[in-house]
């Protein structure tokens, strides 16, 4: 066992011994690898960001001397995880809308809240990727557009009730793969 605390000053860990780091990663790799799988699902960006958790770590140890190791292990590695996602989203956002800047953080969200905003977001323009076209195009229409049935209806030179059955189409295809996902 790693052991960082007040009683120890000089402890092998804090004045850089790599074997005791070693020892270190071994102990916590698993608790920070599960705090990462919370925000992210590729197994290569988990290993991204787990390499930055520890080498923030490495770098951090000699100021730290709390005795709450756990919690402070856990604290860095969220922090790197959220800052992965908002980069990763800016990245998204600057390829689907060039050129328009948004304010990144509303403010009635914490930067969690605000990741897990997006990641949702970015999971329905995915669905709405996945409609057949005529059913993306009636529920854009009808939801985004503000458009009435028989709006969409003239536009697209189908009748009333082809409508209302690509709409229900729509939607349930949309329930059911957002069950899928979540």
């Amino acid at each position: 066992m790693v052991t960082v605390g007040n009683e120890k000053e000089n402890t092998p860990l804090i004045t850089g011994d790599l074997k005791a780091f070693e020892s270190f990663i071994d102990q916590y790799k698993a608790y920070v690898f599960a705090i990462i799988m919370r925000f992210v699902s590729n197994p290569d960006d988990v290993q991204d960001i787990a390499q930055e958790v520890f080498l923030q770590l490495y770098h951090s140890l000699p100021r730290y001397r709390p005795e709450h190791l756990k919690a402070w292990v856990g604290k860095i590695t969220i922090n790197k995880a959220i800052d992965w996602k908002r980069k990763r989203n800016r990245q998204l956002e600057i390829v689907d809308h060039p050129g328009e800047m948004k304010n990144p953080y509303p403010a009635d969200l914490n930067p969690e809240q605000f990741v897990l905003r997006r990641e949702r977001e970015v999971q329905l323009k995915d669905l709405f990727r996945e409609l057949p076209p005529g059913y993306r195009k009636v529920i854009v229409k009808y939801h985004f557009e503000g458009k009435s049935y028989q709006e969409i209806a003239r536009e697209e030179g189908i009748s009333l009730k082809t409508v209302e059955s690509r709409l229900y189409r729509a939607r349930k295809l949309l329930r059911e793969r957002w069950k899928e996902i979540t």
